[in-house]
């Protein structure tokens, strides 16, 4: 995760809105299913009297110990646990999970895989830990991290046997801090047994050496697809906040990370592969920090104290790799923001010889930032790994007291295939649509962020934010805001 971001009509109010979307048409229900789910963020000191028996117990015990009643004083201990670490929302309870899980079995239970885009921890763990325990280990700290991520991964494979399971990491899955990470770490190797168990025969020994080193890997997707390879990235490495465990920035481990990843591409492309990207955090612009500054300030001239967007990569390296790759990726996964989004990363203009590559950033369990509890089901080509539709599952509150479809896609947008040519179709409408007054432009804004009405949003900040849908570069960002280009 991010950011405790405020729901779109406050963007607005902000000045400067976050937007992007596209498009797919009638859903394809004989196609294999995929489940699509991210941030999950399990908070295992919702109960802070359960803390020590989570500490001492295996993660076999750990159901036992979540469901059994809430201590008397619950509320009132997690409230001043709250206060002490700044949270200003709730994260996943153990009641969520199990309403979460209990509607993917309902609406999801054919799906023949299932995406986890990272951040399973959550957020202000490192502060909570300290206030429950002030004189717990560093060692404790690790095994209660380890222990959360193995339990949800248990979950998950408890909920959908017969599906292979595959996780990216998030900034928040560490064993030190929030965008903290060592390379080569015992941690890593712990998880990385956790990740690798998920997917069976699919996890190799050159993946759970490269997820041991990095927390990244590839491996060729099992059936029903068919010659694609999976290239997970830990993009925590190249966060602008990244620092190793010790509170060093460190430019090495995204550096060698990038060069790994063009080798990936490159023997994919040369296996005649089809690929799909997944990470945590999007490259491009972040639209909740942009909207903070203003329009003003984002088009103010170069070289101005903030001036310019606020981008969620240290570089734009992983976007333009991706972009130069869209002849080989078919599918790119990433998540962070908890809204439900889409891009479009291009290297040129999409003329002759320039590619493009499609972006689903999946939207959240946690209600933390404001939003309802989402998950996606896809039905996807798996002869050309084309995502063809989806379908969002939303819960009627941050509780999850129940659960329904909120759209399909192709019905939302009136296009089939997540391709970019249908993205730039769907793009393209909205930008000629310069008030958001048609039909898609209104399904975006509705959908965006789950359990939010309907809203309309002043035109320039809706013109804005499209154009954030392609301009993953700041300099082609504010050409676009500001009216420059």
């Amino acid at each position: 995760m991010m950011f405790a971001a405020p729901k779109l009509r406050v963007l607005a109010a902000l000045s400067f809105g976050l937007l992007m979307a596209c498009g797919v048409a009638h859903a394809q229900s004989a196609l294999p299913q995929a489940l699509m789910i991210s941030d999950i963020h399990l908070d295992p000191f919702h109960d802070p009297a359960k803390v020590s028996q989570l500490m001492a117990a295996p993660v076999s015990g750990w159901e036992a110990i979540l469901a059994s009643p809430d201590s008397p004083a619950q509320a009132q201990d997690f409230a001043a646990l709250k206060t002490i670490c700044k949270q200003k929302a709730d994260d996943t309870s153990y009641a969520l999970l199990v309403s979460s899980l209990h509607a993917i079995q309902q609406n999801a239970a054919g799906v023949r895989f299932v995406t986890i885009s990272g951040d399973l921890i959550a957020h202000d763990l490192p502060c909570k830990f300290k206030a429950i325990l002030p004189r717990g280990t560093q060692a404790q700290y690790e095994s209660l991290v380890e222990k959360t991520i193995e339990f949800q991964a248990r979950a998950i494979e408890k909920t959908l046997p017969h599906a292979v399971v595959y996780f990216s990491l998030g900034n928040n899955d560490s064993n030190c801090d929030d965008y903290k990470l060592d390379t080569d770490s015992a941690f890593l190797k712990t998880v990385g047994g956790v990740v690798g168990r998920g997917m069976g025969s699919a996890w190799t020994p050159a993946a759970a050496a490269s997820f041991a080193h990095g927390g990244y890997y590839s491996v060729t997707m099992s059936a029903p697809m068919r010659h694609t390879r999976l290239i997970v990235v830990n993009d925590i490495f190249l966060a602008p906040k990244y620092e190793s465990c010790a509170n060093k920035p460190d430019d090495a481990p995204g550096a060698a990370q990038m060069d790994w990843l063009a080798k990936q591409l490159n023997a994919a492309r040369r296996l005649h592969q089809h690929v799909w990207v997944m990470g945590h955090i999007p490259p491009g612009v972040n639209p909740y920090a942009t909207a903070r500054k203003g329009l003003f300030k984002v088009c103010a001239p170069a070289g101005t104290d903030g001036a310019g967007p606020t981008m969620f990569m240290a570089n734009e390296s992983l976007g333009d790799t991706l972009a130069k790759n869209g002849d080989t990726i078919q599918m790119t996964i990433f998540a962070h923001t908890h809204a439900d989004e889409m891009r479009l990363y291009s290297a040129g203009d999409a003329g002759a010889g320039d590619t493009a590559v499609a972006v689903k950033l999946v939207p959240s369990i946690t209600p933390y930032n404001g939003n309802n509890p989402s998950f996606t089901v896809a039905q996807v080509n798996t002869a050309t790994a084309v995502m063809e539709d989806y379908t969002v599952f939303t819960a009627s509150d941050a509780q999850g007291s129940s659960w329904a479809k909120e759209y399909t896609f192709s019905e939302a947008y009136g296009h089939t295939g997540f391709t970019p040519a249908t993205l730039r179709l769907v793009i393209d409408g909205f930008r000629a649509d310069t008030e958001d007054e048609a039909p898609a432009s209104q399904a975006y804004l509705h959908y965006y962020e789950a359990g939010e009405p309907p809203i309309k949003l002043p035109g320039l900040v809706w013109r804005a934010g499209v154009c954030a849908l392609t301009n993953e570069h700041a300099a082609d960002y504010v050409g676009c805001a500001c009216g420059s280009k």
